[in-house]
């Protein structure tokens, strides 16, 4: 229960992190991509993943800062790879998906840091609340194809993920680790 929260958590803020109005022939594949948390119950890690989940990209990685990601995950679709813990992290405590379908992250800024890195700064909303998050990505490209790949931490709280006797973070860990692996086509050449 706890854990699930945590993760999709975690998993709604990278998605909301990597995404934003996209050039039309830039697309994210969505079945080669993947949009994972991981989240600590009682210290021990318990991963999770989105199963659906959009971007929308208009990035040269040689103009970044002209550059915009948005994206778009369906909060209904976090998994932790059991029924019970499924059927818990969608109730209101935790990510209150009847009420808040989706997390969104829109980015701000995309500044190089060289090496192919960069850091998107923007604002995730999950849950109702928005914060102010700061990505690292990397890029790397082969066969016409870019993959990004990136991690951050968010604090569950932030987000009202695990209301009421679940907000005890010896119990459920506040930091929820966000991780991706976006491949993207029509991206520009690093």
């Amino acid at each position: 229960m706890n854990t699930f929260s945590t993760a999709a958590l975690a998993a709604t803020a990278f998605l909301v992190l990597v995404s934003q109005p996209a050039l039309a022939q830039q697309k994210l594949d969505a079945a080669k991509s993947e949009m994972g948390f991981v989240s600590k119950q009682m210290g021990v890690p318990v991963e999770g993943k989105f199963r659906k989940f959009d971007a929308q990209v208009a990035f040269d990685p040689k103009k970044p800062e002209a550059g915009k990601v948005s994206f778009t995950i369906d909060t209904g679709s976090a998994s932790f790879g059991s029924p019970e813990t499924d059927a818990e992290v969608v109730k209101p405590t935790w990510l209150g998906v009847a009420k808040f379908p989706q997390a969104t992250f829109q980015s701000s800024a995309i500044k190089a840091v060289g090496g192919g890195k960069f850091e998107v700064t923007g604002k995730l909303a999950i849950k109702g609340s928005t914060q102010n998050v700061v990505v690292p990505v990397a890029l790397t490209q082969a066969g016409g194809a870019t993959t990004a790949t990136g991690g951050f931490t968010l604090k569950r709280l932030e987000f009202k993920i695990g209301e009421g006797e679940w907000a005890d973070t010896s119990m459920v860990a506040n930091d929820v680790q966000v991780k991706f692996k976006l491949l993207l086509s029509g991206v520009p050449a690093l």
